[in-house]
Order: structure tokens, then C-alpha cells, then sequence
């Protein structure tokens, strides 16, 4: 029994081909065989071959297999990327010149002329931007300071500084000292306590605009800011409000600033803005009556008179609820306050305003403005009906001139929009990934472009026009017409060039492109610099600070902090870019603290980088220069016609000598043909 048993394990131990059956000649098929099966066939000893593992240890040998598979491609990938990091070209690393000390982390930085203003736990505190000393601690507020801006008014500087409650006061300094001039959202009733989102200041100072909230509403309050009258008030005190109070000397290490108790004069409220209305059923039964209701061509456009009736209303949500029912379904979040976007605008021929008005050259005559998931970029004049407030001290709050002047539709809603430092230049950026660039001097669109279909706009920022020179980077004197360059941030952290010209068109090129096998190299933020053309500061995820010549493109140098200084929020840096001197100014956090930690604010000079010393210092070009290099777009209107009938009279003159040649060429074959024939 156990001899049949051995010698049936023994048979069933051998492959099934080697057992004991009748064999059949099988027919011939070559002609059948696939070439494959041919190539990889190959004659194997049956003795030698392995049986196939049982279940789980089949299972098993395949996932270590698929283990040992993938260890190798990611050694494969690290070398790889080793080679390639040992292969980058590092640029050129600069530290800071100086070092502010300061006792708790501030929130904000900001910069104007020569002052630097520092957020404090109860007020701020003014530097001198050269060499870091303080000037002046002002620390009588109840909140922290949570941000801080910063006007230039010619020789003197307008401060709005907003605390953690949201309240925002208006301050004045010159060099007779520190004004206070006015809170702008102060009530009485700690309850109905509003505050301040957003704020612009016209350039030049003539006007201010501010986004309030409060009792879940949202407004905007525009002023007039009465900066003629704050210089005499300086120069002379007694046309203050109350002179009787003298003015306070403080001493802050060594320097002096001057905290004036008096008050300057109060800005004139102009109008108070309120986001539309949502668009409703109509009463209109022709079109004549939506016309005869509005006055002239003020809101055309809006949509909010029209003749759709509440049924069709009512008719279009259930179809569209019906329609999308399986997305609507479930919670909804609440919807936040609608959020605006503001900008004061020269007056041009596409702005509209009533004709009685008119503005003094170089003053902003309207403010646009545009709501968060609105299709619309309304126009506001400024100065309608201002001379009937001027001369009130405490105007109240109004809805005077809340009716739009003028209304761009738009054909997605606008996402984003960004004016250039000289107010000729706007950019519409709306929520389909469309830009759109208008010339506002001249009255007419620059170019219309659209980014990536993955790519939605973060943020934009304009050049200030510059031109490549010899390989440098050079500003033209004198301003540039229809022509603008503007740098903007998307949301995958790509960065985009964009060049508009009323001439060539609009250009787009990628200047960094989405960091796919380098996720810590994302751009967070752009800032351009403007004491070096055609230059921007890049802040990136993993906390390095680059400098980027958008021209060629290609990063010129790199800034750090020093050990063991980091930037704790490296998404969301604080840092101030001058806009007059060739400094920029970034927070250094410990690595171990928190906001109540001390920190320090580091002063980064390109003038002290060996490689942007030519750049900062012969960052500009004459006009004469430029037209002996020929850059046609940078000459005027007489010396492009000049140069345009040179360049046609020089094509018809070689046009009638190569006739000419022709001709005297076919003479000669004629006349050799004659002598042939003589022959």
C-alpha cells in the first residue's frame, strides 16, 4: 500500500506533459504560429521547470515583488533629482545691512519716502529707512495693529493704521510732527461697532475710499481729503480747530518727533456705495418705460431696469432647480459679505461724467468699483454734488451720488482687477481666466487674453515700462504711450508676463512655470520693484526670497535671512517694497516662537549687491539715446511718419534702380543676339 502511495506522490510530483498518455502527431501550422510566440519561444529541460506557489504564498511573492519595484524606481527618482539639484546653478545669495530689534512680532510692515511704520501691540512706531532708528512709539490704542497704510503726499505722508477691532484712524505727518486727524468708523456704542476691510487712497491724496462693515452689511465711504488746507493749518496753527493746545516734544532713543494735540481739518464725506440690489421682477410693460426712468445714460447696463416679469423669474429657478437638483441638494454655507474692489480713475473719454463738472487736471474724477461674483464695473464721478458740502466740518453719513455714472459689462464675473502707479492702465481679470487691458489716456483696449483653462489669477501686478538696452534693463525718459507690462500670479504658481501694446498686440509668456516635481519651490507672492526695471521680488514656499528679470527670464540673485532667522509664514511673508529707494524690508521670526516672541525686521539694500549696482544706479535712458538705437515704439508721432516715408521712399528707389538693371541687362541680350546673327 505505502509502494503505490510513493509512486503515485512520485507521479503526481512530475509535470503533466511527462506522464504516461498516447501521443498524437500533431498537424503542421507553421503557417499559424505568431511571430511573437516565435521569438519567445525557447527549448526548456521539464525537469527544470517551477511549479506555480499556492495561494497565499503566491499573493504574497507578488506584493514583495511590487515592494522591491517600487524602493527601486524611487531610488531611481532621488538620484535623479540629486543629479539635477548638483547641475542647478545657484544664484548668488545676499544677507540684510541691517537689523531692527524689536520686542513682540509685528503684523504689518509699511514704507513711505524715508519713514518705515511698524505694527505695534497698542499703536505703531516710525524708523528712518536708512539707518533703522527710531523716530517715533505712538501706543494709545486698546487693540493690536493689524495693518498699516501709507501714503505719499509729496514732501508729507498720510497713515491709516487698523487695530484687531477693525477701527481705523487717520494720521498726518510732516516734518512739523505727527497730526491725528480723524476715526473714521468711531461710534459711540461699542455694540454697533463697524469695521474697516479694505482702503484706497487716490493717487496724490485727494480722495479716500473705505470698505465698512457692520450689522451684516457692506458699504463704502468715499471722502474728500482737504490736503491744501492741512498745509496751512501746519504752517499756520491758529486755523486749526482747537490751536490752544501746544504741541508735545517726545523723545524716542536720541530723536525727537513732534505729537501735535491739535486736530486738522476733517475729510468731506462725498457718497456712501452700496453693493446692487439683486436683480427682481419688473413692472415695465415696454421697453419706452425702462428708458423714460432713467436720466440720460446714467446705470445703462446694470440690469436693474428691464421688463422680465416675477413669472419668468420664477419659471427660470424651476428649471434650473430641476436641472441641477442632485447639486443643490444638501447644507449650504453661508454666504459671505459681498467684498469691492476699488480704484480712482483719471477722467478720460471712457469715463463718463455730467457735464457740468469738471475736474482740475491730475485730480481723479471717478471711482470704479466692482462686487465679488458681479459681472459689472461700476463708475462713480466724484465730484457730483461736492460743491454743495464743501466747507462742512462733520458731514453725516448719506447716499449721496450712490447711482453709477457709467457701467462696463462684463461677460464672466470679475475676479480681480489692478491699476497701474500712473493711473493709465487697467486690467479687468474675470473669473473664466480673461484679461482685459484698457488704455485709459487714450480711450481704447489694449488687448483681450486668456490664461491656461487650469490656471485662475491670484494677483497682478503692473511694470513700469522699461526697455533691454545693450543687455540692460533701462527706463525711457518721459511716459510711455499704449504700452504697458504687467506680471501676474496664478493659482497653480505660475507665473505670467504680459505685454500690451496698442501697435503689436498682447503677448503672454510663462516666466516660471507650475512646480510639478519641486512642490516646495510654489510662488506665494510678487512684488515688483521699482528702483530696478523690469525686475520683481518672488517669495516662495520654502521660505527663499528671489529676485527675477522678467526680461530674459531668469533669476538674477537671491536674499536670506541670517541664522537662525526664518520666515514662520512663508505663504503669507511681511515685507515692504520702497517705491522711491532701492530698499525692501522682511520680517525674520525665531524658529521656536510665537507672536509674543521678539523679532526682527531685516533691511535689504540692492545698491549693496555687486550685481544690481549698475542697475539701480544708470537705471535710465535719454530719448536721444533711444532714438539713435531705433526702438520705433519709444519715438514721437513726427519721427515714425519721418521714418515710415524714408523706409517707402527707399523701397520705390530700389524698385527703379533694380527696373533700371533690368533693363539695361535685356538691352545687352538683344544686342548680343544681333551680333550673333550678323555672324
Amino acid at each position: 500500500m505505502s509502494s503505490l502511495n510513493e509512486s503515485r506522490a512520485q507521479k503526481m510530483r512530475l509535470p503533466l506533459f511527462t506522464q504516461k498518455r498516447q501521443l498524437e502527431v500533431p498537424t503542421p501550422s507553421e503557417k499559424d504560429w505568431s511571430k511573437d510566440d516565435e521569438e519567445s519561444y525557447v527549448f526548456k529541460d521539464p525537469h527544470q521547470e517551477l511549479d506555480s506557489l499556492p495561494q497565499p504564498y503566491r499573493m504574497i511573492n507578488k506584493l514583495v515583488n511590487l515592494l522591491f519595484d517600487r524602493a527601486w524606481e524611487i531610488i531611481e527618482e532621488r538620484e535623479a533629482l540629486r543629479e539635477v539639484e548638483l547641475s542647478r546653478i545657484r544664484p548668488t545669495i545676499y544677507p540684510p545691512i541691517l537689523e531692527n530689534k524689536l520686542s513682540k512680532r509685528p503684523r504689518c510692515l509699511a514704507v513711505s519716502q524715508d519713514y518705515v511704520f511698524i505694527a505695534g501691540a497698542k499703536g505703531f512706531s516710525i524708523y528712518s529707512l536708512h539707518d533703522a532708528k527710531q523716530i517715533y512709539v505712538y501706543e494709545k490704542f486698546k487693540a493690536e495693529v493689524m495693518s498699516i497704510w501709507a501714503t505719499d503726499l509729496g514732501n508729507e505722508t498720510l497713515m491709516a493704521p487698523v487695530d484687531e477691532m477693525g477701527v481705523l484712524r487717520l494720521f498726518y505727518l510732516c516734518k512739523e510732527g505727527l497730526f491725528f486727524i480723524k476715526t473714521i468708523n468711531e461710534v459711540d456704542d461699542t455694540n454697533k461697532q463697524t469695521i474697516c476691510v479694505k482702503m484706497d487712497i487716490s493717487h496724490g491724496g485727494d480722495f479716500a475710499a473705505f470698505l465698512i462693515q457692520g450689522a451684516g452689511d457692506t458699504w463704502l465711504d468715499v471722502y474728500k481729503l482737504p490736503k491744501e488746507a492741512w498745509v496751512k493749518e501746519v504752517e499756520h496753527p491758529q486755523l486749526a480747530v482747537n490751536p490752544k493746545k501746544k504741541p508735545k516734544q517726545l523723545q524716542a532713543d536720541g530723536s525727537s518727533c513732534c505729537l501735535v494735540e491739535f486736530k486738522l481739518s476733517i475729510p468731506v464725506h462725498v457718497m456712501k456705495i452700496k453693493p446692487p440690489k439683486p436683480i427682481t421682477g419688473s413692472l415695465f410693460k415696454s421697453p419706452l418705460e425702462v428708458f423714460a426712468k432713467m436720466e440720460g445714460c446714467y446705470g445703462l447696463g446694470s440690469g436693474q431696469n428691464h421688463i422680465i416679469k416675477d413669472s419668468q423669474w420664477e419659471q427660470h429657478t424651476a428649471i434650473f432647480n430641476a436641472t441641477y437638483r442632485k447639486y443643490l441638494d444638501g447644507e449650504w454655507e453661508e454666504e459671505p459679505l459681498s467684498m469691492a474692489t476699488f480704484h480712482f480713475l483719471f477722467h478720460s473719454c471712457l469715463t463718463v461724467m455730467p457735464a457740468e463738472v469738471k475736474s482740475p487736471p491730475g485730480v481723479p474724477s471717478v471711482l470704479g468699483v466692482h462686487w465679488t461674483g458681479r459681472h459689472n464695473f461700476f463708475l462713480y464721478s466724484l465730484n457730483r454734488n461736492l460743491k454743495d458740502r464743501v466747507g462742512t466740518r462733520l458731514p453725516e453719513l448719506g447716499t449721496l451720488g450712490s447711482d453709477p455714472e457709467g457701467v462696463w459689462p462684463c461677460a464672466a464675473p470679475i475676479a480681480l482687477s489692478q491699476l497701474s502707479d500712473c493711473g493709465s492702465y487697467l486690467v479687468l481679470a474675470c473669473e473664466d481666466g480673461v484679461l482685459t487691458l484698457w488704455d485709459l489716456a487714450e480711450g481704447l483696449p489694449l488687448g483681450v487674453i486668456a490664461l491656461p483653462e487650469v490656471c485662475s489669477c491670484q494677483s497682478i501686478h503692473f511694470l513700469k515700462h522699461f526697455l533691454v538696452h545693450e543687455g540692460r534693463n533701462v527706463y525711457p525718459e518721459g511716459p510711455a504711450k499704449s504700452q504697458t507690462t504687467c506680471v501676474v500670479l496664478c493659482s497653480d504658481s505660475s507665473l505670467h508676463l504680459v505685454t500690451a501694446s496698442g501697435a503689436r498686440g498682447t503677448t503672454v509668456s510663462v516666466l516660471v512655470e507650475r512646480p510639478v516635481k519641486h512642490p516646495e519651490e510654489a510662488l506665494c507672492a510678487v512684488a515688483p520693484v521699482p528702483t530696478l526695471p523690469g525686475m520683481v521680488l518672488t517669495f516662495c514656499r520654502n521660505g527663499s526670497v528671489l529676485l527675477l528679470d522678467v526680461a530674459r527670464p531668469h533669476v538674477v540673485c537671491a536674499f536670506a535671512l541670517p541664522g537662525p532667522y526664518h520666515l514662520a509664514v512663508p505663504w503669507k511673508p511681511v515685507f515692504a517694497v520702497s517705491s522711491q529707494h532701492p530698499f525692501f524690508l522682511l520680517r525674520g521670526d525665531h524658529p521656536d516662537g510665537d507672536s509674543d516672541t521678539p523679532s526682527s525686521v531685516f533691511y535689504f539694500n540692492f545698491n549693496s549687491c555687486s550685481l544690481l549696482e549698475d542697475a539701480s544706479n544708470s537705471c535710465f535712458i535719454p530719448q536721444a539715446d533711444l532714438d539713435a538705437a531705433g526702438f520705433p515704439q519709444e519715438l514721437s508721432l513726427e519721427r515714425r511718419c519721418e521714418g515710415f516715408f524714408q523706409k517707402r521712399f527707399q523701397k520705390l528707389e530700389n524698385k527703379v534702380k533694380e527696373k533700371e538693371h533690368w533693363t539695361r541687362l535685356r538691352r545687352y541680350s538683344l544686342f548680343l543676339q544681333r551680333e550673333s546673327i550678323r555672324k
